[in-house]
């Protein structure tokens, strides 16, 4: 009763809620199918897992810097859909998903360059020989990803965030229960995850192009691409790019360090990042609301509800990081033994998680200004300032691969350097931004 009293008197709390709660339920899908994948392959052993953590972080570096499609392409449509170009808005879209087609298929013509990538790491044998078996047949399923993608940027700028829910719950079940055939029943191990998890994207893949088809016959859409639009879009999303490869960088960084701390510092790692996915990915569910919501605000010139949304959405960021950060420290000691069955693994993991779930406010903080300012197309400003913030983490990671030690505390410092130090920076940089107007360009492209 309380809640709906409060959400009577806030259309804009009606607003965010509508967009964020399925986003939230379709992004809480992949961690937690990250979290199944972690748990079923560390039950192999510490070598799958480490392997896992190395194969996962060149992988979602691949696919975290193709995260554009989406980011570029919520706004652009949403931007149209606010000027009242529903038309125009389903074709921003379509040419967002024949970029991320022709993108997918280049990548995944790298697929055997997997070793070389898993190499760069300088693992020990059996867990670089983990890592590229995983990662080798992952690649093939890098269209598939980079379609979802696209399809799903076109559904959020549409305002619709549940068609992408009802996909990706359907797609993650159908995943854990293929990489449990795939793992234990057929016996392929850490390959039977990969192949699981390509399978399933493939089978969204399908489900999603129905669905872009019927929008683009219900306006009146041509389904070819244009050569404008999609030019357009990658222009836009070479900015994001930018932003995302500074991200990629931080993360890569920290997997670095962890593999220098030993290998059942990185398998612990793994599990830790892992839970950082998890309430990132549950905090983003605002940050895409204020996307969608952003740009449908500039593309009609509302630019009061634009600032509403601003101020409304960062208050819930902020409330939902404490919810989540106070259950993530809560569990802390106990989750260990979800995730591996080895003890020497199991007690790194305590002070770490709860390092990340001190740190959830201020990554909740993060996510939704970082979302504000995309749906905003102030990409620009999203890529230098990455850069600035990455120069921050630098320094704090040496440190902790210098004079953190190999045992918890060492890991515990590598935790804080990311979860503090590299989210802190960004919290200034986006703080600072988003206090001004210069990003708030109204109309129906930026």
């Amino acid at each position: 009763m309380l809640v709906s009293t409060i959400l009577d008197r806030r259309p804009v709390d009606r607003e965010i809620l509508r967009l964020a709660v399925p986003a939230l339920g379709a992004l809480v899908a992949e961690p937690i199918f990250l979290l199944a994948d972690s748990a079923m392959v560390g039950h192999l052993g510490v070598a799958p897992l480490a392997g896992l953590g190395i194969a996962s972080a060149v992988l979602q570096t691949i696919v975290g810097l193709m995260v554009f499609l989406a980011y570029s392409t919520t706004p652009a449509v949403a931007r149209r859909l606010g000027a009242g170009d529903e038309r125009g808005a389903v074709s921003a879209g379509v040419d967002g998903c024949w970029l991320a087609l022709v993108l997918g298929v280049v990548l995944a013509a790298g697929w055997a360059a997997a070793p070389f990538l898993v190499g760069l790491f300088g693992a020990s044998p059996d867990i670089a020989d983990q890592a590229a078996q995983y990662l080798s047949v992952s690649m093939l399923g890098l269209p598939a990803m980079l379609l979802v993608f696209a399809a799903t940027g076109l559904l959020r700028g549409l305002q619709d965030t549940r068609t992408p829910l009802a996909v990706a719950v359907a797609g993650f079940a159908a995943n854990i229960l293929l990489n449990y055939v795939f793992i234990y029943v057929a016996g392929l191990g850490i390959a039977g995850s990969a192949l699981g998890t390509v399978a399933a994207q493939w089978g969204m893949v399908l489900v999603y192009a129905i669905i872009v088809v019927r929008h683009a016959r219900r306006v009146g859409a041509s389904l070819l691409p244009h050569h404008t639009g999609i030019g357009r879009t990658a222009r836009s999303g070479g900015w994001l790019f930018l932003r995302t490869v500074s991200l990629r960088a931080a993360m890569l960084l920290a997997v670095f360090v962890a593999t220098r701390l030993g290998p059942d510092e990185l398998a612990a790692f793994q599990v830790t990042m892992t839970i950082f996915a998890t309430l990132a990915f549950a905090l983003d569910a605002l940050a895409i609301a204020a996307q969608a919501l952003i740009g449908k605000g500039l593309g009609s010139g509302d630019l009061p509800s634009v600032r509403a949304v601003l101020r409304r959405c960062v208050q819930w960021g902020i409330g939902a990081g404490v919810v989540l950060g106070a259950a993530t420290v809560a569990l802390s000691p106990f989750a260990a033994g979800l995730f591996t069955s080895d003890p020497s693994v199991a007690a790194l993991l305590p002070l770490s998680l709860a390092i990340i779930g001190v740190g959830a406010p201020l990554g909740g903080y993060v996510f939704v200004l970082d979302g504000v300012l995309i749906g905003a197309g102030d990409a620009r400003y999203l890529a230098l300032t990455g850069l600035a913030n990455v120069a921050v983490f630098v320094p704090l990671a040496v440190a902790a691969a210098v004079w953190g030690g190999h045992d918890a505390t060492g890991l515990a410092w590598l935790t804080a350097a990311f979860a503090f130090g590299y989210l802190g920076a960004r919290a200034v940089t986006l703080g600072l931004r988003a206090h001004g107007r210069t990003w708030m360009r109204a109309g129906a492209t930026v």
